[in-house]
């Protein structure tokens, strides 16, 4: 295959911007029966949260999820490295330590080189490797779209479970890494991304979040959950709707990674971004004048992307200088959960 495509040529959509429209989704799920009465899930799919849960006999708990998405990057190790530090992150989200995973593989024969899977296969493994879990087994199909990801098992003690539906008034709310993957995304596939710009996606997708296990051990800590395709805003609302109150959101407070405003100015902006805006835009107010770019920032689809984080209001600053030394160094104090209708509130 001398004249091999590239791995973003060969999808319509790439990394978490190719989920189903949020709005399509719900109305999806809202048709799907209940997970029924089992006494021992602890977490199913009644709150649009990161993973199911299920409790053993003496309070171990197993976390289960499974996550997949079409190439945002044409290199193919980094495709991998970047789709298990996805799937994995979905364990940390819901204060689990993972365990084990097994490979999602789709891949259209005859389009991309057996050499070039095994890389994608092999980044994937790295990752995984780092988080200290093996890939276990998995399965694979011919495809139209290249498609990897991961199914993660993880576990936990149930009094480290962290739901996202659990914010309580007056949380304050923390975001661990920057928004401005999907801006960046879009970049590379018209290739409009510098070298300097590449190593600082590649350095926040394949940010491990790990300091989702610190943070469940912490009593002051209430809610978690990752920012992934539908943006800040998508999965700032299932905390507002989980807790049934409001997220006082300020915009100048959100880390961005160093080009996402000039990048967002000048319409690098993925479909995705118009979708979920549409699907939750109602639910959400924004201040006078506020710009579009700017918005297409708070519905910017987040691939790996960082964990919002509910705690003490007393604890948060201590909290945050925590996260960043454990490696998320934009992380920062974004808003608060108020008493309210489940809705944003944007300032800034």
């Amino acid at each position: 295959m001398t004249d091999a495509p590239r791995l973003t040529s060969l999808a319509h959509g790439g990394g978490c911007g190719c989920k189903l429209d949020p709005a399509v989704l719900r109305q999806l799920l809202a048709e799907q029966p209940a997970a029924g009465p089992f006494e021992r899930l602890l977490v199913g799919n009644e709150t649009s949260d990161d993973a199911a849960v299920w409790e053993l006999d003496d309070g171990t708990c197993i976390i289960a999820t499974t996550d997949f998405f079409t190439p945002m990057v044409d290199d193919p190790t980094d495709f991998g490295r970047i789709a298990a530090t996805n799937a994995i992150s979905d364990v940390y989200a819901m204060g689990g330590r993972p365990i084990l995973a097994l490979a999602i593989l789709g891949m259209p024969v005859g389009k991309i080189a057996p050499e070039v899977v095994a890389r994608i296969l092999r980044g994937g493994a790295e990752k995984c490797g780092e988080a200290g879990i093996p890939v276990a087994g998995g399965h694979s199909i011919d495809t139209p779209e290249p498609i990897y990801g991961l199914a993660v098992i993880g576990t936990c003690r149930r009094e480290s479970v962290r739901r996202n539906a659990d914010a309580l008034p007056g949380d304050a709310v923390i975001l661990t890494k920057p928004l401005g993957v999907g801006v960046y995304s879009a970049a590379i596939k018209r290739e409009a991304l510098d070298e300097a710009g590449y190593r600082d996606f590649i350095a926040t997708t394949t940010l491990l979040n790990k300091v989702g296990m610190e943070l469940a051990a912490e009593a002051s800590v209430h809610a978690l959950t990752d920012v992934t395709g539908f943006g800040i805003l998508g999965h700032g609302l299932e905390l507002a709707r989980g807790a049934g109150l409001t997220l006082a959101l300020d915009a100048n407070a959100l880390p961005l990674l160093p080009r996402a405003a000039a990048l967002a100015q000048e319409g690098y902006v993925t479909g995705a971004s118009h979708r979920n805006w549409a699907a939750f835009g109602a639910d959400v107010d924004l201040p006078a004048g506020f710009a579009d770019w700017r918005r297409h920032l708070l519905t910017d689809p987040q691939t790996s992307g960082g964990l919002l984080v509910t705690c003490a209001a007393a604890q948060a600053e201590a909290l945050v200088a925590r996260i960043r030394e454990a490696g998320c160094p934009a992380a920062a104090l974004i808003g608060r959960m108020e008493a309210g209708p489940a809705r944003i509130r944007v300032a800034g």
